[in-house]
């Protein structure tokens, strides 16, 4: 009888297992835990090794660390060679980061058209050009002799 009462115990046990959710799951988590901390610290590590890449700049971002907002400066997009635009004129936006700009257009550092306005400011693929010079316009003084 006695032994009829210990097995009657074991198999209530194992039923008891059988009654949580999903068994096979927990039993698995016991040898999975370890393996995961090691998996989500080996990625943690990775994701920390990769340079963060910097955003590129629209005009009005680039020429707001310029003086007086650029005017004067020579800036280009990107991928442009041996063209640039002189800003003339700035629109700001209340943002600072959007607006309309004016300039003259320079290929080859010759001035190539009038004033005009510049299509793509808003684009995040401008830089300034440190080689061309700031224009002065300056009044020229004229003295007439009598």
């Amino acid at each position: 009888m006695a032994a009829a009462v210990g097995g009657r115990v074991v198999a209530e046990q194992a039923t008891s297992l059988w009654r949580l959710p999903n068994p096979l799951a927990y039993l698995r988590s016991f040898s999975v835990a370890s393996s995961t901390s090691a998996a989500s610290s080996n990625t943690t590590n990775s994701a920390s090794k990769k340079p963060k890449r910097r955003k590129k700049k629209n005009l009005f971002e680039v020429a707001r660390f310029l003086p007086n907002w650029g005017i004067g400066y020579h800036m280009a997009k990107t991928h442009w060679t041996n063209v640039s635009y002189e800003i003339t004129k700035i629109n700001l936006y209340k943002d600072g980061r959007h607006g309309k700009a004016w300039g003259i257009a320079y290929k080859d550092g010759v001035p190539a058209d009038a004033l005009k306005k510049i299509s793509g400011v808003h684009k995040r693929c401008w830089r300034y050009i440190p080689s061309a010079q700031k224009s002065k316009a300056e009044p020229k003084l004229e003295v007439h002799e009598a």
